[in-house]
């Protein structure tokens, strides 16, 4: 489980998917935005949401993979600005993919948004 103060609540959830901006890749689309100016004082760092729906597999591929994407948002949370949201869709191809290629499909689609 991702600590709290780095999950999105749902509001912020709504905005950073209607709002962000996306790419994806294979396995993932990724959504970020940055955090509303009317936040006072965030702690925490970039906040998180992900989605691994029903067409990623059966419960426990379901499982893995979420599991597989909350690891891969702790590794990259000290790289990604303080003040930006991202959400994690996983795409069906997501149930098959190793760690390595969630974490290089995150990582190319971050630094697409991001510039880097």
């Amino acid at each position: 489980m991702l600590p709290a103060q780095y999950k999105l609540n749902s509001a912020e959830f709504r905005r950073v998917t209607r709002k962000g901006r996306r790419t994806g890749t294979k396995t993932v689309v990724v959504h970020l935005a940055h955090a509303d100016s009317s936040e006072l004082v965030r702690f925490g760092g970039p906040h998180f949401g992900l989605i691994v729906s029903k067409a990623v597999g059966n419960s426990v591929v379901r499982h893995r993979t979420y599991r597989r994407l909350r690891h891969v948002c702790s590794e990259l949370a000290g790289t990604i600005p303080t003040g930006c949201d991202v959400v994690i869709r996983a795409l069906p191809r997501a149930g098959e993919a190793t760690s390595k290629e969630l974490m290089d499909d995150v990582r190319y689609a971050l630094g697409k948004l991001t510039g880097n």
